[in-house]
């Protein structure tokens, strides 16, 4: 097994003392991305409801699932079809049944769609 050099002590901080925590490192390339590839979009999935429309408080265990979410990154193959009228940030109707869930944050409400699961877009009348 091939170990890593170690780092002479004349690179340590000066304001540090011995016993500190080091910092934590970053690797200096930037925030990490998703990008869908194929003909897929990459939605954050809405917060479930925890009221019915009349007005009931659900409990905690309880909820009403919603298959609705904001388009976040579309892929290019999706972008350039014609067929395909979604824009970032749209706010679309998807079937989850293909949707494949993004480990990427707490909560995880992110999924990549296969475009052709995305039902609906609702749109505003201007």
């Amino acid at each position: 097994m091939a170990k890593t050099p170690k780092k002479p002590d004349d690179e340590t901080p000066a304001d540090k003392t011995p016993g500190d925590k080091p910092a934590p490192q970053t690797s200096g390339r930037g925030l990490e991305i998703v990008e869908p590839i194929g003909k897929r979009v990459l939605i954050r999935k809405d917060d479930d409801k925890k009221q019915t429309k009349a007005g009931i408080h659900l409990p905690d265990k309880v909820e009403i699932p919603t298959l609705t979410g904001r388009i976040l990154t579309i892929s290019a193959e999706v972008e350039r079809d014609e067929n395909y009228p979604l824009e970032r940030y749209d706010r679309v109707l998807f079937h989850p049944k293909h949707a494949i869930p993004v480990d990427f944050e707490g909560g995880n409400r992110l999924y990549v769609v296969p475009v052709e699961d995305v039902v609906a877009v609702f749109r505003r009348e201007e």
